[in-house]
Formats: structure tokens, C-alpha cells, sequence
């Protein structure tokens, strides 16, 4: 039988770029002592990467060294993990959406569950929670959220114009859960005030 951590190499080497492990999925394996003593080892010899408590990713190796994977791919990779729903911040989203230049400094996503801060190598990604109606209404409304009540009404006219028809009109249909002067924009705007 092969040792653990190379049966926990093997495993991340069937896997694509940025999927995030836990100890729990090696448990059939050994005890949870020697599992994270043997993910602990992989962190030391850089064949792993600490994402978080009881997280880990494998580094990319290409021509030019050894890298962590893409934040967006981690991400998504943690979310199908944990359950929760991870959605990018609202300045991603108005940057996104052509809404603003500002281009975000730290790298922010909003989450169903709690909030925390996962690594990537040198960076740090905050996941922060959000109320379920930020999530579900779509990347204008967060974008809105982020911009703000001033901006609402030049936002949503440009965003319109921006996204794909579907994707307004499930922010028309979400206008009941949205607060009540973003509410008030985009009814306006579906309308044509």
C-alpha cells in the first residue's frame, strides 16, 4: 500500500487547477491524526498550499516556477465544497458591468456563510458574508449595493444596456427583496421614466 501523502498527490493530480481539499475526504484512509499530519508534511514541501483551516489546493507548476491557481477557480472549487453560495463583491461586478473604472485593490467575494479570509500564496481573499437577497439578485444588484443610492438611477440605465436580457430581467423580478431605492431605479428604468 502507498503511502498516504502520495495517495494524497495522486488524488490532487486527478483533480483540475484550484480544487480545494479537506482531511475529511482522506479519512478512509488512516486516522485523522496521520491524515493531517501527512496534508501538514505536503504544506512544508510546498506540494500543497494552505488555502485555510482544514483547506488545502496544489500550487500550479509551469514554465515559469510554481504559482498558486487561480482565485476563481479556488473559489468555485471551495463553494461546491462547503455548499455555500460565493458570488464576486459589488465592485467587481461594476467594474465588470463597465459601471466604474475603479479596479478593486483585495480580492472580495461575498458568501452565504461566515465571514473569513482564505490564503493564496502571498494574497489574501476575504470572503464576507451577505444577506441571501444580495446573492440571488444577480451582479447588478450587487454592483447597485456597492455604488450605492446617489448613483442608483445613471447605474442601472448603463447596466440595462450592459447585461444580457435574462439576467435583467431577474433583477426586475427580484425588485420585491431589493431594498427600497434600488427598487425604485430599476422599476423606473424597466418602465422607461
Amino acid at each position: 500500500m502507498k503511502p498516504l501523502h502520495e495517495v494524497i498527490i495522486e488524488h490532487l493530480s486527478s483533480l483540475s487547477e484550484g480544487s480545494v481539499i479537506a482531511p475529511k475526504l482522506f479519512l478512509h484512509l488512516g486516522s485523522r491524526a496521520a491524515v493531517d499530519q501527512a496534508l501538514s508534511r505536503l504544506v512544508k514541501s510546498e506540494e500543497l498550499i494552505r488555502v485555510g483551516r482544514g483547506l488545502y489546493t496544489a500550487p500550479v507548476h509551469g514554465r515559469f516556477g510554481t504559482r498558486p491557481p487561480a482565485t476563481e477557480k479556488v473559489i468555485e472549487s471551495y463553494a461546491q465544497l462547503s455548499g455555500e453560495t460565493i458570488k464576486p463583491h459589488g465592485a467587481s461586478a461594476a467594474n465588470h458591468l463597465g459601471l466604474t473604472q475603479q479596479v478593486p485593490v483585495r480580492e472580495l467575494y461575498l458568501t452565504s456563510g461566515k465571514t473569513r479570509t482564505l490564503s493564496l500564496g502571498n494574497s489574501e481573499v476575504l470572503l464576507k458574508h451577505a444577506p441571501f437577497w444580495l446573492l440571488s439578485a444577480g451582479a447588478v444588484a450587487r454592483a447597485l449595493q456597492w455604488m450605492g443610492e446617489e448613483h442608483a438611477s445613471s447605474a442601472v440605465k448603463k447596466a440595462r444596456r450592459a447585461v444580457p436580457e435574462d439576467e435583467w430581467l431577474q433583477l426586475v423580478n427580484s425588485r420585491a427583496c431589493l431594498p427600497g431605492w434600488m427598487a425604485k431605479a430599476v422599476a423606473q428604468e424597466a418602465v422607461g421614466v
